[in-house]
């Protein structure tokens, strides 16, 4: 093969494969990343449906377990990061969990993020995290980043909104509709964008 037909080639295959790299950037508190996906299962329970990356509570009842999740697989040390964009389509009911990390070493739900109808985001048994930030029809983006052990930071479109320390144990995440024991439906809520790293 002539020398430039050799060169022609190698640099298609250079390029090809450049292309077809994942990237492992992490949009939150970069370096040293690897993106991975862990296996999940759908929740529905009670009013709860769950279509694809549609999550709705139809009922306003304001006692059971009503709820539409994803829960993903647990982990149990290092540092994990989540990211997903939320959009609440429609909302007659409020306070209802949107992200949960979730402590399957015994104290149940861990951090767990929540709106009301008007669009405040709270971490249910805490402070506000963001005040009218999740309108109907807004999408929003949310990053955690828990460190086993250590801590678990919340960020909400690219600014950290929350933080708090966090025990050791397994863990695992869950996103959806989730009624809150202070809360009602209905709700719609749309995700996207679901991405994982570790290191």
């Amino acid at each position: 093969m002539p020398p430039y037909l050799r060169l022609l080639t190698a640099t298609t295959v250079l390029a090809g494969s450049m292309l077809a790299a994942p990237t492992a950037t992490a949009e939150v508190e970069p370096g040293g990343w690897t993106s991975y996906s862990p296996g999940f299962t759908v929740q529905e329970r009670g009013c709860g449906q769950v279509n694809d990356l549609t999550f709705q509570l139809t009922c306003s009842t304001t006692s059971g377990d009503q709820r539409a999740e994803r829960r993903y697989a647990t982990y149990s040390s290092g540092s994990r990061q989540f990211e997903g964009y939320f959009r609440i389509t429609s909302m007659a009911g409020t306070r209802i969990s949107l992200k949960q990390t979730f402590n399957e070493s015994g104290s149940g739900p861990f951090f767990m993020l929540a709106v009301e109808r008007g669009g405040r985001l709270y971490r249910v048994g805490g402070d506000t995290i963001e005040s009218g930030a999740a309108p109907v029809g807004t999408t929003v983006r949310v990053n955690t980043v828990h460190v086993v052990g250590s801590a678990h930071r919340t960020y909400i479109n690219g600014s950290q909104r929350h933080s708090m320390s966090s025990p050791g144990g397994s863990f695992y995440d869950k996103f959806g509709s989730y009624r809150t024991d202070s809360g009602a439906g209905p709700i719609t809520t749309q995700w996207s964008g679901i991405r994982f790293w570790r290191k």
